[in-house]
């Protein structure tokens, strides 16, 4: 992983300037396995940021929470795991889709992130996920 360029895992933004990402750093110091990452959301009214370690599971995780979205169904990534959480419903108060960022475990902080996704932004997170794993595969 020495050539490991820092990457975008997940980009979920609009053109009002809402947006939530998970940003990869690469290896993550303090345990070998696993990713350095943050959550960072970004919103004309709110901006805020959170570390986060990425393991293979939590990928897995991603993937599965994809292809419920695929389906759509609603999906909730990392919500059982220690750490933040993402939640995505397709259909929000705002007729359009919301990202729900809950740190209860750090901060116990929640952001409600109404955002409108572009058409094939799953197969986008999809060729994210598949190029970060590529990157990845001699972990």
């Amino acid at each position: 992983m020495a050539d490991f360029e820092p990457m975008d895992l997940v980009v979920l933004a609009d053109d009002e300037g809402n947006s939530v990402r998970v940003h990869v750093f690469g290896r993550e110091p303090s345990w070998p396995q696993g990713l350095a990452a943050e959550i960072v959301v970004e919103t004309p009214f709110v901006t805020g940021r959170t570390h986060l370690i990425l393991s293979g599971h939590k990928l897995r995780s991603w993937a599965e929470s994809l292809d419920k979205l695929d389906a759509g169904e609603a999906a909730a990534w990392m919500k059982w795991d220690r750490g933040p959480s993402i939640s995505i419903q397709l259909t929000g108060d705002r007729d359009c889709p919301e990202v729900v960022v809950d740190d209860e475990s750090f901060s116990m902080v929640t952001v409600r992130v109404p955002v409108v996704l572009p058409d094939g932004w799953i197969e986008d997170h999809r060729a994210r996920l598949r190029s970060l794993q590529s990157a990845i595969a001699d972990f």
